[in-house]
């Protein structure tokens, strides 16, 4: 087989075996999530939601993430919260140790919030790199 050969046929055949993964990507009109998870970020940074609404996380990396709320930066009325259950910041980090609290790929989050305000929230082992986001609630 010559090369040009070659290249055509291993070119249609990788085309072949992506042809269905549009439908499973990040922002494909399937998707049921309200926050995604890249490998550092929160998408979208910030979302708005009125009292009442659950906020659902999506982990669409391939790194475990975590979803918690900074102690100081929620309103003063509002229930915490953080993946893994924890009912504190400082618990969340004391436990974090890439598996108690972690939410892996694929895997979701959510919390339904009933107070209104905002609410800064960050992923544990990404903080650093500045993975954090905002939940803003309205009446």
């Amino acid at each position: 087989m010559d090369r040009r050969r070659f290249l055509a046929t291993a070119g249609a055949a990788a085309s072949a075996s992506l042809a269905g993964c549009s439908a499973i990507l990040p922002g494909a009109a399937a998707d049921d999530y309200d926050v995604g998870m890249t490998a550092e970020a929160f998408s979208p940074y910030e979302v708005t939601v009125a009292v009442g609404d659950t906020v659902v996380w999506e982990n669409t990396s391939t790194r475990a993430h975590s979803v918690t709320a900074y102690d100081d930066q929620i309103p003063a009325d509002a229930d915490y919260f953080a993946t893994g259950g924890y009912d504190s910041e400082a618990a969340a980090r004391d436990a974090w140790d890439g598996n108690r609290g972690a939410i892996t790929s694929g895997e979701r989050y959510e919390h339904t919030f009933e107070t209104p305000g905002d609410y800064t929230y960050f992923c544990i082992p990404h903080e650093q790199a500045g993975m954090v986001g905002v939940v803003r609630v309205e009446e």
